[in-house]
């Protein structure tokens, strides 16, 4: 997705921690886009050499594809070498959701909720099969059902129309807020959406100035500076459950704005959808 592209030219000037860029590149894992053989290993989700960073060289690269010098697949094959080397490395969807809380509810609460022992079981269950490209969607398909389980299950709940929101609240994977060493406020929502309606529905979000989805600070609202919204919207069949990305930061142009942040205001993660509307209160104290 572009937004990617944008954020590791940020990462690469230094607009963007390397959290921030890990939290992209997860995401790219999560929803297999890029897929690592090695996620199934013992890796503990740390990311960085020995002493914790990140060598320059790699955002050289970053810099180097966010203005084209590299193509998709020389920094996605190098980035594929440095996960597997351990330099970086993630968890899969499967092996680490946060819940509101920030603990671990894909192992934490299995003891105790038999429909995710199930799911687990059907996930082992994957590994047996020996043609990779259907083991592959075998496992796709388990970790879907564990993650929208997991929503559904610890996550808040916004009802709009047919759509069904599940959140898990700032300082949860994906839900993160901070700012960077040079004052620019970052901030990353993620979200599941549920299509509980007979029909196709969408959530529609086609630029920053043409967007159903902003943050509020009672006198400005400020667009988004990254999404992962193909070709302006997702499209969620009958049933359909689709997690999704948001990153409100720098100015993109385009009908952007730059993120600020002021201690004494309450912000809002606004949702105005032709089927219904909404404003979630954010806590970035």
């Amino acid at each position: 997705p572009e937004w990617i592209k944008n954020n590791a030219g940020w990462w690469a000037d230094g607009a963007i921690s390397d959290g921030e860029f890990i939290s992209a590149i997860e995401f790219l894992i999560q929803d297999r886009i890029i897929i690592i053989s090695s996620l199934h290993s013992d890796d503990t989700g740390t990311s960085g050499n020995d002493d914790g960073s990140i060598p320059e060289w790699i955002k050289n690269n970053a810099g180097w594809w966010a203005d084209g010098a590299i193509s998709d697949a020389e920094f996605l094959n190098g980035l594929e070498y440095l996960i597997q080397s351990g330099i970086i490395s993630v968890p899969s969807s499967a092996e680490s959701h946060t819940d509101a809380e920030g603990g671990d509810t894909s192992t934490e609460q299995s003891v105790d909720d038999p429909t995710l022992q199930a799911l687990e079981v059907e996930l082992e269950a994957c590994s047996e099969i020996t043609i990779a490209y259907q083991r592959s969607d075998c496992e796709k398909l388990v970790e879907h059902k564990i993650l929208v389980h997991t929503y559904k299950t610890h996550g808040q709940q916004f009802v709009l129309g047919p759509i069904v929101y599940y959140w898990f609240g700032v300082g949860s994977e994906g839900n993160e807020f901070e700012i960077t060493p040079t004052g620019q406020p970052i901030l990353s929502i993620r979200m599941l959406a549920e299509n509980t309606s007979p029909e196709i529905t969408s959530l529609n979000c086609t630029s920053p100035s043409i967007c159903s989805y902003d943050v509020w600070d009672g006198t400005k609202a400020f667009k988004y500076s990254g999404m992962d919204f193909t070709s302006g919207a997702i499209a969620l069949n009958p049933g359909v459950a689709k997690e999704f990305n948001i990153l409100f930061g720098p100015n993109v142009g385009y009908g952007g704005t730059e993120f600020e942040y002021d201690p004494d205001k309450s912000y809002y993660f606004r949702i105005n959808e032709p089927f219904g509307s909404t404003s979630i209160l954010l806590d970035l104290e």
